[in-house]
């Protein structure tokens, strides 16, 4: 296993279930690895914060698998910028925890958001890297009429 940080590895910020199902590559570039270095960095971060695991439900996903997935086109997720993550929190805890770290300045996100977090099933909170257009922005991804919209908080 490649060890990205103490406690990721580039395996699981890769694993794909929608990619190994449908044949297709996941694998990141050189540039894209350094990214989920970064990414991890922050992960480890908020681990320690909450002294808690971090389980990465989706992290790096190629052009094709996110696409396939139904992804935005302009998902930081394709280039190892965004996780979306889950603890032993509820999503709406774990949102609200990494929201603090951020108000404290203790991290610096690209965008935080509490995605469908009212559903049956949970949801997850998705985190990315900060970009020069993006940086600690809050949001609520909900479903309204089988549509994701994007509230600010």
């Amino acid at each position: 296993m490649t060890q990205l940080t103490q406690n990721f590895t580039l395996q699981e910020m890769t694993r794909s279930e929608y990619a190994t199902r449908n044949g297709l590559d996941n694998t990141p570039d050189d540039i894209e690895i350094a990214s989920l270095k970064e990414l991890c960095k922050m992960l480890e971060l908020i681990r320690a914060y909450l002294d808690a695991a971090i389980h990465i439900t989706s992290g790096y996903r190629s052009v094709e698998v996110n696409g396939g997935m139904g992804g935005s086109k302009t998902s930081q997720h394709c280039y190892g910028q965004a996780a979306d993550i889950d603890t032993g929190h509820t999503t709406k805890e774990l949102y609200e925890l990494i929201k603090d770290m951020v108000q404290r300045g203790l991290i610096t996100v690209g965008q935080l958001i509490c995605e469908f977090a009212d559903s049956p099933t949970g949801g997850w909170v998705h985190i990315s890297l900060p970009t020069a257009k993006k940086k600690n922005e809050f949001l609520i991804a909900t479903k309204v009429n089988g549509k994701t919209v994007y509230t600010k908080d």
